[in-house]
């Protein structure tokens, strides 16, 4: 009896990790740290940023804001989820909406009591944060290109909170910026192509349902080559040391990424799509890194 009840337990969490994407959290936990620590306060030492409070909270807001976010999103998603991807829909499903529900409060009266240890704005940032979440989730998300450029810059906002905490404007940063944000618009319009059927069945105005499959290559395509012009300047103009390597092989999987797109019709050659672009995103993310490698080893040891 008591090993059927852990068993449940444990599949109760999975479940849980599920619905928040846990692994997408530490990602962007990784993600912030790193920015932090080798982008925007690279005169730091390295036990000033791991070790400053109020960069900890302001990640530890993020991280329950976006996980509550999850929960909200798959909340009104849970119909077209079910028909898109039944299988994790599935597991989603282990732990009941009112208990879902329940954890989304929790996190967010956690978000804003951990942002009041940094500052009054960082609160106000936070519930901005927690509403426009909420909204685009309920309604933004099913209206035509504002679902889109909503969805990415709310995917951009945790490295606008750092970006403010430290007040590094030099130039290269907005370059970086700009880069990542075009990786995650057309990563939304790959899901976009990726999830139609779920979307006509939800009365979704997609880019793909109402120009079609033809017109949201278009798109993609030049987003793609748009993505080239930040790729360009700072292999070009700005010294980022080693991190050319990371552009270089960005720009590569970018060209396969057009020619797949060009012969893509089914939802796995989609799905591979949109990998590709997670896998840009993601090795970015452990490539900054590479920007000074002789100084991260001083640092470090």
């Amino acid at each position: 009896m008591a090993a059927l009840m852990n068993k449940r337990f444990l599949l109760k969490l999975l479940s849980l990790f599920s619905v928040v994407r846990g692994y997408n959290i530490l990602i962007i936990v990784i993600a912030q740290y790193l920015t932090s620590a080798f982008i925007l306060a690279p005169a730091l030492p390295l036990r000033a940023v791991f070790f400053d409070d109020n960069l900890f909270f302001l990640i530890l807001s993020t991280a329950t804001v976006i996980a509550s976010g999850y929960i909200i999103n798959n909340f009104y998603d849970s119909e077209k989820d079910f028909i898109n991807r039944p299988k994790k829909t599935m597991l989603d499903r282990i732990v009941s909406q009112r208990t879902r529900l329940s954890v989304y409060f929790i996190l967010n009266f956690a978000a804003i009591f951990f942002a009041s240890y940094v500052s009054f704005r960082a609160v106000v940032f936070f519930s901005l944060y927690i509403f426009v979440i909420w909204f685009y989730s309920h309604r933004l998300k099913k209206i035509l290109f504002v679902g889109n450029l909503v969805a990415s810059i709310l995917s951009i906002a945790p490295f606008f909170a750092i970006f403010i905490y430290y007040k590094n404007f030099e130039t290269v940063i907005f370059i970086h910026a700009i880069f990542l944000y075009f990786m995650i618009v057309m990563r939304e319009l790959v899901k976009d192509l990726e999830n139609m059927p779920g979307d006509l069945a939800q009365n979704y105005r997609t880019i793909p349902l109402v120009y079609g499959e033809k017109w949201s290559k278009f798109f993609l395509a030049i987003l793609t080559v748009l993505t080239l012009i930040p790729i360009l300047l700072l292999t070009t103009t700005f010294e980022i040391g080693y991190m050319d390597y990371y552009f270089y092989a960005s720009f590569l999987l970018l060209v396969l990424f057009l020619l797949f797109l060009y012969f893509s019709k089914a939802k796995w050659q989609y799905l591979l799509l949109h990998n590709i672009l997670k896998l840009i995103i993601v090795a970015g993310v452990f490539s900054i890194l590479l920007i000074d490698m002789d100084e991260v080893l001083n640092r470090v040891f």
